[in-house]
């Protein structure tokens, strides 16, 4: 007969609460970096010079088109060979970076072509400066009409960051592996963090959903284009 022991994982309640921090850093800090990556790549592929173009055509391509764990161990493993030597936590956050900066680039070029002419002409015909069109009348509509994609996005590297704890990021998978080792209960650790992830996700969804108004793109609702 099967007996489950959930008790000897949650003992260990400080060292999955200390994943969970890790996990929501990594996060935290992907976020901030990976979104302004992917603003940065969708004006480069909207309005860049050619060369700029192609340059983040090609890293968009080529992250959307190969596995985060071989991106990750490709930094963690593979830049040491060129001389670049990373920590976990610093190759984590680099590669849940360029990860999400290639996803959010995409769905941000989306945001951006939907803006309407005649509100672009109404910003130049009053001596705005370009930088001033996209930061003030582009930008701010543009994350509002793909907020919604932009969370799922945020959501999906924040769970993907599971794969971290293979190159000894303690975040929280990492933490749950760490247990099972000492305890044995592999099932019951396992269930501990897939309910912590779940948690995390629809805390985080909650979160974004309420933070994206009000300090990114104010009143500006999605489904009206910013009008």
């Amino acid at each position: 007969m099967i007996t489950l022991d959930f008790a000897a994982v949650l003992v260990e309640w400080r060292a999955l609460l200390q994943g969970v921090a890790m996990t929501l850093g990594l996060t935290a800090v992907a976020t901030l970096l990976g979104l302004a990556l992917g603003v940065a790549c969708a004006w480069s592929r909207l309005q860049g010079p050619a060369a700029l173009r192609w340059l983040a055509a090609t890293y968009v391509e080529l992250i959307r088109n190969t596995p985060f764990i071989v991106q990750l161990f490709f930094i963690f493993f593979g830049l040491p060979g060129l001389g670049v030597r990373l920590s976990p936590e610093q190759a984590s956050v680099l590669a849940m970076v360029i990860n999400l900066g290639a996803y959010a680039a995409e769905i941000m070029r989306s945001g951006i072509e939907a803006t309407p002419r005649g509100q672009l002409e109404a910003a130049r015909s009053l001596a705005l400066s370009e930088w001033q069109v996209f930061t003030r009348v582009v930008l701010p509509p543009s994350i509002g009409r793909v907020w919604p994609a932009l969370v799922s996005q945020i959501i999906i590297v924040m769970l993907g960051s599971a794969v971290c704890g293979q190159i000894a990021t303690a975040e929280l998978s990492y933490q749950a592996n760490l247990i099972h080792s000492r305890n044995f209960r592999a099932f019951e650790a396992t269930i501990v963090a897939t309910g912590l992830y779940l948690a995390l996700a629809v805390l985080l969804r909650q979160v974004l959903n309420w933070l994206g108004p009000l300090l990114i793109f104010g009143r500006v609702a999605p489904t009206h284009g910013g009008h």
